[in-house]
């Protein structure tokens, strides 16, 4: 259907301009926007990795455990306190062990900094305590053999 110069109706041919126009935008935010999305560093983890041999004493009544649910927030066994009191109540915990026994446990929750944790690891050596253990989840095993990571 053609239509001449002279006449007012509508144009059927299909205007491709302003489509191409946004595919290449697009094209260009994708190509820009893509290296952003990787989270990790590339790497090759080792395989058959196996968990160290769990502490029993964590579990015990008697053990010296210190949580770290989120930065600036400290408990010994149940009771929140600063960082300050927390030296001295360690201390106080620890005063009728033997050498053997004084072993501080710290947990840290996934959100907390890494800083928060070595300020902790730091106020319990100022006390003369270096036997510190770090207290994490259990890697989950199927088959006789450590499970992959995702990636």
């Amino acid at each position: 259907m053609g239509m001449t110069a002279g006449s007012s109706g509508l144009q059927s041919e299909i205007n491709v301009t302003p489509m191409v126009d946004v595919m290449l935008v697009l094209l260009i935010i994708f190509m820009v926007v893509t290296p952003f999305l990787q989270k990790d560093v590339q790497l090759t983890l080792p395989r058959d990795m196996k968990n160290a041999e769990e502490d029993t004493a964590i579990n015990a009544d008697s053990s010296v455990v210190i949580s770290i649910p989120e930065d600036g927030k400290y408990y010994l066994s149940k009771k929140q306190m600063g960082l300050d009191e927390l030296k001295g109540q360690v201390e106080k915990a620890l005063a009728n062990k033997k050498e053997d026994e004084k072993i501080v446990y710290i947990k840290s929750g996934v959100q907390v900094s890494y800083g928060e944790v070595v300020n902790v690891i730091n106020a319990v050596r100022e006390k003369g305590i270096d036997r510190i253990g770090l207290v994490a989840d259990k890697k989950k095993v199927a088959d006789g053999k450590a499970a992959a990571p995702a990636t």
